[in-house]
């Protein structure tokens, strides 16, 4: 059976902690922006069929003539963002097709993201409805109280960094968000939504590489994986 999938990238940020004028996903690595690595990923993938491109009012022009014209990409659809990350979503997810059937919701910041991952998310979501990516921490996790003092030490092993991509039935994240929209609840990504709802989310290992670039930090480890070939497409 033919299957519709879509993808949103979300690339509304701006460049606050990476103490930039330029917002972060127009920053460039190797000579092309962030945003120019995480789009070719999804364009290049016969699999998904449109990609709704989320950004802010002020970076609409720019995004339309230095990105999607420069590059060629076909795929892409522009839409105007909202004040926060959840409301610029939201608009990505009212802009697909109703045939729409599985969504890929992902960061524009996450350039290295693996394509086998992103096919990997799909399956899953085919078969779980719900499915997000994330890595298991490496590091011991502490919980802080008042006064800067460990109140608890969870057990690492049950302890997962999510990621994105983050991958639904179009019609069950669409219900979800209005769900949260409707009743003034912002999460901080979009399993939560689900998890909300009282349904359950489906974990899949993401990829260590698959860095959302935030910081100044970022930048150095970017051009290491872009000179690694962790930009091609193709991985």
């Amino acid at each position: 059976m033919f299957m519709q999938v879509s993808a949103v990238i979300a690339a509304g940020g701006h460049g606050k902690r990476m103490n930039s004028s330029v917002s972060k996903q127009f920053l460039t690595i190797k000579g092309h922006p962030i945003l120019y690595y995480t789009l070719n990923k999804f364009e290049k993938m016969d699999v998904i069929s449109s990609i709704v491109l989320v950004t802010g009012v002020d970076d609409m022009d720019y995004t339309r003539n230095e990105i999607i014209r420069k590059y060629g990409f076909k795929k892409v659809k522009l839409v105007e963002g909202g004040k926060e990350r959840q409301d610029s979503v939201y608009n990505g997810l009212r802009e697909l097709s109703p045939q729409t059937d599985i969504v890929v919701i992902h960061d524009g910041v996450r350039p290295f993201v693996p394509i086998k991952l992103i096919e990997k998310s799909i399956t899953a979501a085919i078969k779980y409805k719900a499915v997000g990516v994330a890595v298991p921490v490496k590091d011991t996790i502490k919980i802080v109280g008042d006064g800067n003092t460990i109140k608890s030490t969870p057990d690492r092993k049950t302890l997962w960094s999510i990621q994105t991509p983050q991958t639904f039935k179009y019609d069950l994240i669409l219900a979800a968000y209005e769900k949260a929209i409707s009743e003034g609840f912002y999460g901080t990504d979009d399993t939560v939504l689900v998890e909300r709802m009282g349904l359950s989310v489906k974990i899949i290992e993401g990829a260590y590489e698959n860095i959302k670039i935030t910081t100044p930090e970022d930048i150095i480890f970017a051009e290491a994986f872009v000179a690694l070939g962790f930009g091609d497409f193709r991985r």
